[in-house]
């Protein structure tokens, strides 16, 4: 079996947007190194100061030497029949695969990373940097920060782990069912292990145990084990991986009441990497108030919680839409309800619906009596229902509550409860936040499952 041991130096972080500037590669028998390859690369982009600063490659050390394209074909043929070994080896992989992709050829090749396999075989060192972890073990790097220096350290680690492990756990990772090489590099695999099958949501902690990342699944383990496949070579992905050290999760008894958790908690932790549902806002409502004439007025404005909004609407259009109806319903006034502007008076009126409120010809005790018949009116179409399905166990059943067109909240109940019984339901129950989108799902997930639901 032979290994081929891979440090690179690049001008940043991530393959999509970077390149490699210098590349060793040290083939390894498991005893000792065989054959040795070395070069600088010149990645025909500027080598960004820090970059230099760090590594001392810079832009005129590398002008001369051959692109990477020019040393693809060696590159391959040195990596492919073998075992890929780094330090943190979705990095350097990823950046060589890109590279050779590019030069048309796929790198299909089995990796191990000497970050996780020193975790589990080299147990209690406080840092699994390479420059750290080398320093406890008394391994010299020579030239720390350049390919070859970094790599000949990489190649003794390599030993001293084949060394201590007693137990087969480097062939167990190399088998090909393992998924072990695909985690993140501080990502015990006990972590992904523990996992159900159950839908839930999931927490992707970092180092110091701040949540980076909420996600939710019809299967725990199934949809975390996604995240790490792949080849996508982005910044955000490389970064991502990397600050995932734990996985905290929650069973739910339905994927739906995974989709209503993992809303509520992103809202909660606001994670940096949940990018899509943080941005979701409610944005017109419905609200009530009395001009200086004493006129109840009715009006779409953009979302805002004080004051209590009477309903919500993604779209202004659904907002008028709805208004219009309760003004056809109620013979209310156009103009006093902010859809016409533009006229002294509504166009209901000259049709016989609106008794002249906007002209001063109805008074305000009578025009409000019915914008308030109106709103009761708004009140009784907001459905109220429960929503009961399977529990996490056969003991219980979830159970969701909507009273009055707003998601009131959502726990689980025995067999029994009566779920008729509002207050009941409600002592049960977990309240959360309600919004737009989560009724949305709710009242989607009815309409394809009418059975399940029950009117309160």
């Amino acid at each position: 079996m032979l290994y081929a041991v891979v440090d690179i130096e690049t001008t940043g972080g991530f393959a999509s947007g970077n390149k490699i500037t210098e590349i060793s590669i040290l083939v390894h028998d498991g005893e000792s190194v065989i054959q040795t390859f070395e070069t600088l690369i010149n990645p025909e982009q500027e080598i960004p100061a820090y970059i230099e600063a760090l590594t001392g490659i810079s832009d005129d050390m590398v002008s001369s030497s051959p692109t990477f394209g020019q040393v693809a074909t060696e590159v391959y043929d040195l990596l492919h029949d073998k075992i890929f070994v780094a330090h943190n080896v979705n990095f350097d992989f990823s950046f060589i695969r890109h590279e050779l992709s590019q030069c048309g050829y796929e790198l299909q090749c089995k990796k191990l990373c000497t970050v996780r396999l020193s975790r589990k075989l080299l147990p209690g060192h406080a840092s699994y940097s390479l420059g750290k972890l080398c320093g406890a073990l008394n391994i010299k790097i020579n030239n720390r920060h350049r390919a070859g220096g970094d790599a000949a350290a990489t190649a003794i680690l390599l030993k001293i782990l084949l060394k201590s492990d007693e137990e087969g756990l480097i062939a167990k990772s190399l088998s090909k069912g393992s998924k072990d090489q695909a985690l993140p590099p501080n990502l015990p695999k006990s972590e992904v292990e523990k996992l159900p099958l159950s839908p839930g949501v999931y927490y992707f902690k970092d180092q110091k145990g701040k949540v980076v990342y909420i996600g939710k699944a019809k299967s725990l383990k199934k949809r975390v084990c996604s995240h790490f496949t792949g080849n996508n070579t982005s910044k955000q992905r490389q970064n991502f991986l990397k600050d995932i050290f734990s996985i905290d999760f929650e069973i739910c008894g339905t994927e739906l009441m995974a989709f209503i958790l993992e809303a509520a908690e992103i809202k909660r932790f606001w994670p940096e990497n949940n990018r899509a549902l943080k941005r979701y806002q409610q944005k017109y409502a419905l609200y009530a108030f009395e001009n200086q004439k004493g006129y109840i007025r009715l009006g779409i404005d953009k979302y805002k919680t004080h004051p209590q909004p009477l309903y919500s609407f993604d779209t202004i259009l659904e907002g008028h839409n709805l208004l219009k109806l309760l003004i056809k319903e109620h013979l209310l006034c156009e103009k006093l309800c902010f859809i016409q502007k533009n006229r002294t008076s509504c166009t209901a009126h000259a049709e016989g619906g609106c008794a002249g409120a906007c002209l001063g010809k109805e008074s305000a005790a009578s025009y409000n009596v019915r914008v308030k018949y109106a709103m009761q009116h708004l009140k009784s179409m907001l459905p109220s229902f429960a929503l009961v399905d399977k529990g996490r166990t056969e003991d219980e059943q979830s159970c969701l509550l909507v009273e009055e067109g707003k998601f009131y909240g959502m726990g689980y109940i025995s067999q029994s409860t009566d779920v008729s019984s509002t207050e009941d339901l409600k002592s049960a129950l977990t309240p959360y936040p309600s919004n737009d989108y989560i009724l949305h799902i709710i009242l989607s997930h009815t309409t394809q499952f009418p059975q399940k639901r029950i009117a309160i």
